[in-house]
């Protein structure tokens, strides 16, 4: 993408490579504090569910396992999903933190093109870049597996996977096969971290804490 280059080449080119190597140590050290998945060279493409259906899909996952994610510190995660009149789909995320607050934050998703319905962007906070969600594959009633890739000029990348289903559990079988999905698609599965669905019952009284507004985006599909 002309975009990517040029400003590859814009802010790299400012840097000696002294300084890219401070720099590219900095991101290494920030990613390891935080225990992401960082890794070299640009995100991969791995196939999406076919013929995808975003109707089936809403409603509450549980998550079951996932790769390292900074910004989850709880647990009973769990997402619900709603299908709004514009098309969009408001996104509810929610975690039980230690102290028995409900952590909780809204955000809207979006089909980026009509031909791919099962590839959505995620925003959270106006102005920020929006986040890939990527639906790998899912039965719509009892799981589903999500990708995430974040890229930085094609040089690194970090990036998110998460094992969701209908129930707090899954059985055995069903997180392997997702296992070999992943693992076909190149994600390292010794990384995923088992998600720790106990104790949720004060999850279905709602949230207690503060939320982030829903910034509506617009459906890009409806202009393809």
């Amino acid at each position: 993408m002309d975009f990517q280059s040029k400003g590859q080449a814009g802010f790299f080119g400012n840097l000696d490579m002294k300084a890219f190597k401070v720099l590219f140590v900095l991101l290494l050290t920030a990613s390891a504090v935080d225990s992401q998945s960082f890794h070299t060279g640009k995100c991969p493409q791995p196939s999406v569910q076919e013929d995808f259906d975003v109707t089936k899909y809403m409603g509450t996952w549980y998550e079951i396992e996932k790769l390292p994610a900074m910004f989850e510190r709880g647990k009973c995660n769990q997402a619900t999903y709603t299908l709004l009149a514009d098309g969009t789909v408001q996104v509810y995320n929610s975690e039980l933190l230690s102290d028995g607050k409900i952590n909780s934050i809204k955000g809207v998703a979006s089909i980026k093109n009509s031909s791919q319905p099962a590839i959505l962007d995620v925003s959270f906070f106006k102005g920020l870049p929006h986040s890939p969600y990527w639906v790998l594959s899912t039965d719509y009633q009892s799981f589903a597996l999500v990708y995430s890739c974040i890229d930085y000029y094609g040089l690194f990348h970090v990036d998110f996977a998460w094992i969701l289903a209908r129930a707090r559990a899954l059985t055995e079988d069903v997180i392997g096969q997702l296992h070999n999905e992943l693992t076909a698609a190149g994600v390292n599965t010794n990384r995923l971290t088992v998600s720790n669905q106990t104790g949720c019952d004060v999850m279905t009284k709602g949230p207690r804490s503060f939320e982030v507004n829903r910034f509506i985006v617009k459906d890009v599909a409806r202009k393809c």
